[in-house]
């Protein structure tokens, strides 16, 4: 009894703790936390939304979700549904309780933003996060099984019975139970949906998410087909999951701390070459632990030690190559931190000025730090300008609250442009690739009667 409610705690913090992640808004990875970012970037909403489906698909073949498929249709009837019209139609009922336990959380993630983001200037938060992430990467390279117990899932199981109202709410309980093994795909798309500020996306993201969680479920209730057994197939799934939840752990403290980020961020070649090779020897054994797991594999007896050889280089391997990947490569601009030092010497020099205001939660932010200010043609046409940085990850200081409404910033990033006599030129509140960043900056005249308005 005592091992059983200590794996109820254990399960039910855990979910509790995923649940809360749009609450805290962690956004502090840079731009390669999420792929989802990119996507909205490059291709917008639509083709967005579509990649959640794709997201959602994968979290279905996770360890935790994948196995409970053919139980779960068989209990609330599709498989023994007597036209295959019905069995798609209570298929379609199951997903939909599905969507109805995940698409509120975009809303939720949007709606709350603003004190979202302002909690990862915490310490305490940041470290908080990184240990969950640490213990769900745990739990992936086996340490400890993220389930509930057996008993309990099977009677959740049961929960709704026969029928279209069974099948709803077994949807939703499958959410639940599915809920830890979502984290690596779900995160990353809850911190983009909270910067938007867009209902929309953040609904439509979420609903197309759960759908693609739930596409097992329907084929294999709608059509009655046997779904491949789990196995070594499986075992590279988990593996690769632990790989990521170790590494957005170790990002996490990176991207607040600055003695971690030095310790991993270089741009030199030889630094990219020795960490492709970490990262290579860690996924080389790996994929050793994943044959060792295939039937009857000859080396079987190496599944374990390999698997615990892997870790540490593919984990390390992907700190310090990403990290690699996303150095400045070039120099940086001269940013001061102090806006009224900033604002006198532009007028003491007659420079247009360049003012950044960032937090250590915004994506987009890191965007702009890691692709644009590095930028050769930017920090050039940057020198003629004076370059104030406004730390904003604390949106309850009381410089960063004067400083917002001096300036009327209503999201992260922003970024302003100055003439000499103090007339704002441009305004972005977004990435902004370094052309389009040089072109703006060239519009910013030195003297007043040369202004050109851009917003």
């Amino acid at each position: 009894m005592n091992r059983r409610l200590s794996q109820l705690f254990v399960f039910g913090a855990t979910v509790l703790a995923l649940a809360l992640l749009p609450t805290l808004a962690f956004a502090g990875e840079g731009s390669e936390t999420s792929k989802f970012q990119e996507i909205l970037d490059k291709y917008g909403m639509f083709v967005a939304v579509l990649a959640s489906f794709g997201f959602g698909f994968v979290a279905s073949l996770t360890p935790c979700v994948y196995p409970m498929v053919p139980i779960t249709v068989s209990i609330f009837g599709a498989t023994e549904a007597k036209s295959r019209l019905r069995g798609a139609a209570l298929s379609a009922t199951f997903v939909l309780g599905i969507a109805a336990l995940f698409a509120p959380m975009g809303l939720i993630a949007v709606a709350t933003g603003s004190v979202m983001g302002a909690a990862l200037s915490n310490m305490w938060v940041v470290i908080a996060i990184a240990l969950l992430f640490t213990a769900l990467a745990a739990s992936m390279f086996g340490a400890f099984e993220l389930a509930l117990p057996s008993g309990l899932t099977n009677r959740l199981s049961t929960v709704g019975g026969v029928g279209f109202k069974g099948a709803f709410v077994m949807g939703l309980v499958m959410g639940l139970i599915a809920a830890p093994c979502t984290g690596p795909f779900l995160t990353g798309m809850l911190i983009v949906i909270q910067q938007t500020h867009s209902y929309l996306l953040g609904f439509s993201a979420l609903f197309s998410f759960a759908l693609g969680l739930g596409v097992l479920f329907f084929i294999a209730g709608t059509f009655a087909v046997s779904l491949p057994k789990g196995g070594a197939w499986m075992m590279g799934i988990k593996w690769g999951s632990g790989v990521l939840l170790a590494y957005m752990a170790f990002s996490y403290l990176r991207d607040r701390f600055e003695p971690v980020k030095g310790l991993v961020t270089h741009s030199s070649t030889v630094y990219g070459i020795v960490a492709f090779l970490v990262l290579a020897v860690g996924l080389a054994l790996g994929m050793v632990h994943v044959v060792a797991e295939r039937r009857k594999s000859p080396i079987a007896h190496l599944s374990k030690p390999m698997k615990l050889a892997s870790i540490l280089p593919a984990v390390a391997g992907a700190a310090m190559f990403v990290s690699f990947l996303n150095a400045p490569s070039g120099g940086e601009i001269e940013w001061l931190a102090n806006e009224e030092q900033g604002r006198a010497k532009a007028i003491a020099e007659g420079k247009p000025v360049l003012i950044d205001f960032g937090a250590s939660w915004c994506t987009a932010c890191k965007e702009l730090e890691h692709k644009t200010f590095p930028d050769a043609n930017v920090r050039t046409e940057a020198s003629r300008f004076i370059a104030i940085r406004v730390d904003a990850s604390d949106d309850e200081n009381a410089e960063t609250k004067r400083l917002s409404e001096k300036y009327k910033i209503v999201g992260l990033p922003t970024v302003i442009m100055l003439d000499r006599d103090g007339n704002e030129v441009v305004r972005f509140n977004e990435f902004v690739p370094p052309e389009k960043f040089v072109a703006a900056m060239k519009k910013v005249p030195a003297k007043t009667n040369d202004a050109v308005g851009m917003k």
